[in-house]
């Protein structure tokens, strides 16, 4: 990687990119920026790992929940291996057929304006997700922007879709620590609902454009996931900042549904959502799930929905459930309370589990591994057919299935994981899994 290639990459993560570098006229030329802040992920969280060490004397991240934050990236990813994804794929669609006018895509006027306009549809994604899509009563927007609000408000206050588009979110919220790892903790399901937020920027701004800006402004919300950074000074009043955003983590009341801004803060301030840090923050779900296996933080709250319908007898309670607030229930308001949530004293502690340190390496190990592999697939999709490529899908989520039953120390975890290392031996005997190192290799005589 030369040094203008670390530079770019670096600057990404703080979308501190100019309009001359990451404008291009086909998406085709734009550069996978995620993908490629890989490197820049593990550094700034060894970083992370390293100071928390030397200035709180203990460590920022436990392998349970930062493994499991770490996959739950590795999922939310998978389905991009098979498709492109629905927000570029839908945007492109409504250029192609409905766009009203065409930006100059070279333009540093476009590029600002998409900056914003992303950040804006980030906002409205990111809180119809919460499910709360009421403004403030006491937010009283500045008068020369209440009429170009008012009609953007009343549209999103008649979509209602909210619980289940937290049964996506939640995954991001699942843990009960706050540091780089929990950054990683996405929802594979969550960009099948976003898409439509960011349609308005398609009928004026090229896809080429956009799909810089969607990566930019995920890329910035990885390193305001610390608690490490106190304060921004200045910076604070614009700006989505650590700050800010360990607000948003928080299931302490005056936290919740608070802060939603991406890279900015305007928005929350703008619209009644802002909430400043105050008291001692503490993380996670309301009702903490403590569990590590990559596909039931991934779809719990699905089933917990589900459940819940078949609890009420009307055929409208059982719709309202998926499509009023996380927290209704019958005789309630559309969007719940809070009357049901346990009260947070500010002295409760992460669920750590107990596991033998043997344990922990083999974890550890394995864990590696796969990442080592689904690194792999990522950088040779292009060449692999779709039947192969569904297979290492299967494998990775086979392996993070049964890596998360060892934490859990499930009872079949055992019979899971030997089952598991079969398929594993079975994929490097016939070239399908290649190791990262060549002690690894099944021997030839084994074969």
């Amino acid at each position: 990687m030369g040094s203008r290639s670390v530079s770019v990459g670096l600057r990404a993560m703080f979308s501190m990119l100019t309009p001359n570098e990451s404008s291009f006229e086909r998406v085709e030329e734009v550069p996978p920026y995620v993908q490629q802040a890989t490197p820049f992920f593990v550094g700034l969280m060894v970083l992370e790992l390293v100071v928390g060490l030397l200035k709180t004397g203990r460590s920022v991240v436990t392998i349970s929940d930062g493994l499991t934050s770490i996959a739950a990236g590795m999922v939310s990813r998978l389905p991009l291996l098979l498709l492109r994804g629905c927000e570029l794929s839908a945007y492109m669609y409504v250029w192609e057929h409905f766009r009203l006018l065409e930006l100059p895509w070279d333009s540093a006027w476009t590029w600002w304006f998409t900056l914003i306009g992303v950040d804006f549809g980030y906002y409205w994604v990111h809180r119809f997700a919460h499910g709360r899509v009421r403004v403030a009563n006491n937010s009283q927007p500045p008068a020369c922007i209440k009429a170009a609000i008012f009609s953007v408000q009343q549209y999103k206050q008649r979509l209602q879709k909210v619980a289940v588009l937290w049964a996506a979110h939640q995954v991001h919220h699942s843990s009960e620590y706050y540091n780089l790892t929990t950054a990683l903790r996405q929802s594979a399901a969550q960009q099948f609902a976003s898409w439509v937020f960011y349609l308005p920027l398609a009928l004026a701004v090229p896809p080429s454009i956009f799909a810089v800006h969607i990566q930019l402004n995920l890329l910035y919300q990885f390193w305001i996931h610390t608690e490490l950074i106190r304060d921004l000074g200045p910076l604070e009043w614009v700006f989505n900042t650590p700050k800010h955003h360990r607000v948003h983590h928080g299931r302490n009341l005056y936290c919740i549904d608070k802060n939603y801004g991406g890279i900015l803060i305007i928005w929350d301030r703008l619209f009644g959502t802002f909430a400043p840090e105050e008291d001692k923050v503490i993380y996670g779900l309301v009702f903490p799930i403590r569990r590590y296996e990559s596909l039931f933080v991934q779809l719990h709250y699905y089933r917990y929905l589900w459940k819940k319908s078949k609890a009420y007898k009307t055929f409208s309670d059982k719709v309202s459930t998926f499509l009023k607030g996380p927290s209704w229930k019958p005789g309630k308001a559309r969007l719940g309370d809070h009357v049901d949530n346990p009260k947070v004293t500010g002295r409760e502690e992460p669920h750590r589990p107990s596991w033998s340190l043997p344990l922990q390496a083999y974890v550890a190990v394995h864990f590696l591994l796969v990442l080592w592999t689904y690194h792999e697939l990522f950088q040779n999709k292009m060449m692999l057919s779709q039947s192969t490529l569904l297979g290492m899908i299967c494998y990775i989520l086979l392996t993070l299935t049964s890596l998360g039953f060892i934490i859990e120390q499930r009872p079949n975890s055992g019979f899971l994981e030997t089952f598991r290392c079969v398929v594993m031996v079975t994929m490097q005997r016939y070239n399908c899994l290649t190791p990262p190192l060549p002690f690894l290799t099944v021997p030839t005589e084994v074969r």
